[in-house]
């Protein structure tokens, strides 16, 4: 009877795979939207502007959000600003080194925030003048703009872009601004009142003795949170 080879080929070990998070950072600077670029400290791509990304660590991130809030920490400064994910990119063409997989995030800042914790190695760019970044990192930007704009028709997103306090006209600016559309005043105070995502600010006003406007603050519950509506908030509804 023939007997089995007792001879084992050795187990082939698939190649590591790389891991990272890369967030893109959006905020406003004079009414425009603006995305956060950091230049790269090593290669690939040295001395080059991307998202602010970096290496999942194992040993001690939790999970890819708590990744993600650390990968922020070190290049921006900023501890936790409104953070969703965005989705997965991954193939073996998206980085030099080898197959990657990066799970990409989306943070909303307002201006005020970041400029506090400014440093040399980072720069802001329009949303609309984005090219040419490393990586797959212009591909990202433009699918985190796409969900950014979609989710801000119809919830209380844009108000992560707005300073601790401020005005509706403020507020509604911003909505503007996000979405790249002129809305309805009458409309706008409407849905607000609807998502009841903001309070005033007991005995706070603007602009003077002759007409002065209430300042409103985000709630609480909304700050982690957002507040969602069934029709858009443009939608004359």
């Amino acid at each position: 009877m023939p007997t089995e080879s007792k001879h084992h080929h050795p187990r082939e070990l698939p190649d590591p795979v790389i891991c990272t998070v890369d967030v893109v950072l959006l905020t406003l600077v004079e009414n425009a939207l603006q995305v956060v670029l950091a230049r790269r400290a090593q290669e690939p791509f040295r001395g080059l502007a991307a998202l602010p990304g970096g290496y999942i660590h194992p040993a001690t991130d939790r999970d890819a959000r708590d990744a993600a809030e650390r990968v922020l920490r070190e290049k921006t400064g900023l501890q936790s600003p409104y953070l969703e994910q965005l989705g997965v990119f991954s193939g073996p063409g998206r980085d030099p080194r080898g197959w990657s997989v990066s799970v990409a995030w989306y943070a909303l800042v307002p201006w005020e925030a970041l400029e506090s914790r400014w440093t040399d190695h980072l720069e802001v760019t329009s949303t609309s003048q984005v090219r040419g970044l490393p990586f797959d990192h212009e591909r990202i930007v433009h699918e985190a703009l796409d969900r950014v704009r979609s989710k801000s028709s119809y919830s209380s997103l844009p108000v992560h872009l707005c300073r601790e306090s401020f005005t509706l006209p403020q507020l509604q600016a911003v909505y503007e601004a996000t979405l790249g559309e002129t809305i309805n005043k009458v409309s706008f105070r409407r849905k607000m009142e609807e998502l009841g995502f903001v309070e005033p600010i007991p005995g706070a006003t603007t602009g003077g003795a002759h007409r002065p406007a209430q300042l409103y603050r985000l709630r609480d519950e909304f700050r982690r949170n957002l507040s969602l509506t069934d029709r858009g908030i443009n939608s004359g509804g």
